[in-house]
């Protein structure tokens, strides 16, 4: 298998902290150990093969490796969206691609892949449970018991307060859990690039993310502060997003009471038209009955 894969990328991304952060192949080697219950010491014993600067769906992943046969996806995220497994299912594909592009798919040898696995950490702030599996077959159209393509991505959410264990086997995914937490706290009462410096001066101080925030202050400061108006600006758009569709409904309700008064003063039912002003169920049957969707 090939140390890095690559493809051409189709647009600019800029780098995120979990990213960053986890480039480290010690602290990278760390976490994989909490998250699978092993004791692997030496880091050089990762294969990593993320497919650099490319962009799936409007999904990077933050990092992918191989160690002992096994493909490990790990990636952040601060807003949760069930559309993650098609997602991952097409990045994973290129990964694939890229793995065994030397190798003769059409020979009578069975190629060996690594087995995969997705990991997704969660901090966002929407409510979300401790752990939750997000599956491929939760989005076709036609539900099926035995579904003959399937792939189920494990979402852990690392806000303060959950999977307490796993925090506590990986010290820089609970410092990273915390430095993320405590730069939302502050940018609620201060300026964002403010709140990033109190973050990470504090966290310094009191040794969270110690040695990445010392040796790469600028560039987390830079980094932290992306990721938040990003966060800001997809969450007022889903907001957006829900109001305009609040009012739309609003709108076709109100065509429809217009609709059903017209018809029922053309037809002469006054009496089914006063009626129908307090009571939802006869509306409800008014409406099916003069075919008004």
């Amino acid at each position: 298998m090939n140390n890095t894969a690559q493809t051409k990328p189709n647009r600019i991304y800029k780098s995120r902290l979990f990213e960053l952060v986890f480039s480290d192949r010690k602290e990278l080697l760390n976490l994989y150990n909490a998250m699978n219950g092993t004791d692997y010491e030496d880091p050089e014993l990762l294969e990593i093969n993320t497919l650099e600067n490319a962009i799936y769906m409007s999904m990077h992943n933050d990092v992918s490796f191989i160690i002992d046969s096994r493909l490990a996806l790990y990636e952040h995220q601060s807003t949760y969206s069930p559309n993650l497994p098609l997602r991952y299912l097409f990045y994973v594909s290129d990964l694939y691609s890229a793995e065994t592009r030397a190798a003769n798919l059409y020979g009578t040898r069975i190629i060996r892949i690594p087995a995969p696995r997705f990991v997704i950490f969660y901090n966002g702030e929407e409510e979300q449970p401790g752990s939750q599996v997000l599956r491929l077959s939760d989005m076709y159209a036609v539900k099926e018991e035995a579904p003959s393509l399937e792939l189920e991505a494990l979402m852990l959410n690392i806000n303060p307060g959950y999977n307490q264990k796993l925090l506590e086997s990986c010290k820089t995914l609970h410092d990273y859990s915390v430095y993320t937490s405590m730069v939302r706290t502050y940018a609620k009462t201060m300026d964002l690039e403010e709140a990033v410096e109190k973050a990470i001066t504090e966290c310094i101080s009191n040794g969270i993310l110690e040695d990445y925030l010392s040796k790469n202050r600028a560039e987390a400061k830079s980094v932290s502060i992306y990721e938040y108006d990003e966060e800001k600006h997809m969450r007022q758009e889903r907001e957006e997003s829900r109001e305009e569709g609040r009012i739309q409904g609003e709108i076709k309700g109100a065509e429809r009471v217009l609709e059903l008064t017209r018809l029922l003063i053309e037809a002469n039912r006054f009496e089914d038209l006063k009626r129908a002003t307090t009571d939802k169920e006869f509306c409800k049957r008014l409406f099916e009955e003069f075919h008004i969707l």
